[in-house]
């Protein structure tokens, strides 16, 4: 669990408009963020996996013949 330890700016009616937080803990939200977003694309590669593999060699045989 993250320990956060955020301070809200008001406006005139006391209305929360903004919330400040120590920049460690900010690092660290955007941390797992950043790790969260990985995991998803991950899921949505492993999703769309046909099962269809190509060896290195063959992809570079096949770059090089385009690029002749």
């Amino acid at each position: 669990m993250i320990s956060v330890h955020p301070h809200f700016i008001t406006d005139d009616k006391g209305k929360k408009i903004f919330v400040v937080l120590p920049m460690k803990e900010y690092k660290n939200i955007m941390e797992r963020l950043d790790d969260l977003n990985i995991i998803k694309l991950y899921d949505e590669a492993k999703n769309e996996d046909d099962g269809e593999r190509v060896f290195f060699s063959d992809y570079l045989n096949g770059r090089n013949s385009k690029n002749a």
